[in-house]
């Protein structure tokens, strides 16, 4: 099922609002300018920032604008973060432009995973089905990875939000195109949220 919206008139590239419907895979968020030469600290939106190495062309997001073309001359991890440096951005001022954009690829130059990976971005907004009692929990949030060693879907349902574990022990079958998650959830982890 493809819903991409047709390119705005302005340059032939889709909106920043284009990318709610899954155009893009955003990979950093800019934060403030870092360096008195145009460099710019950004919060890593991605499992793999030496993929920038290879990666020339990205494009800035922004909220009701169309999506622009950059050129990323240079970057390097800084304290977690990482800090970019675009083709015709040389100055502080330049920087501070750019200040809260949203740095993206296309959804179809996303790197290959392994089999039994998945991107994160994919899980937000599928339903997550309960296979052992077929009950729909809830929708997909957001993935929080930093609360435990496993995963927690973040899933909001009918009686508020839901934290479930993403566990190879709850047997996830994961069904994309339907926009569907089903996991053999153990009786009473539900009630341990509410």
């Amino acid at each position: 099922m493809n819903n991409s919206p047709a390119p705005s008139q302005s340059d032939g590239f889709p909106t920043a609002e284009d990318s709610e419907l899954n155009d893009w895979v955003l990979v950093a968020r800019l934060v403030r300018p870092q360096g008195r030469h145009g460099e710019i600290l950004a919060d890593l939106l991605t499992d793999f920032p030496e993929r920038f190495a290879g990666r020339k062309r990205l494009f800035l997001l922004a909220p009701n604008a169309a999506a622009r073309p950059v050129e990323l001359e240079n970057h390097w991890l800084h304290q977690g973060r990482i800090v970019l440096k675009f083709a015709g951005t040389d100055s502080i001022n330049d920087a501070d432009t750019l200040r809260g954009l949203e740095v993206a690829i296309p959804r179809a130059d996303r790197a290959p995973l392994d089999e039994d990976a998945v991107y994160i971005s994919d899980l937000v907004g599928c339903t997550l089905i309960d296979s052992r009692t077929g009950t729909k929990v809830g929708n997909v949030a957001d993935v929080d990875r930093e609360a435990s060693a496993t995963p927690l879907l973040v899933v909001e349902s009918h009686s508020g939000q839901i934290l479930v574990p993403f566990a190879k022990a709850f047997a996830p079958k994961i069904d994309l195109a339907a926009r569907q998650i089903e996991m053999q959830l153990p009786e009473g982890l539900l009630d341990l949220n509410t």
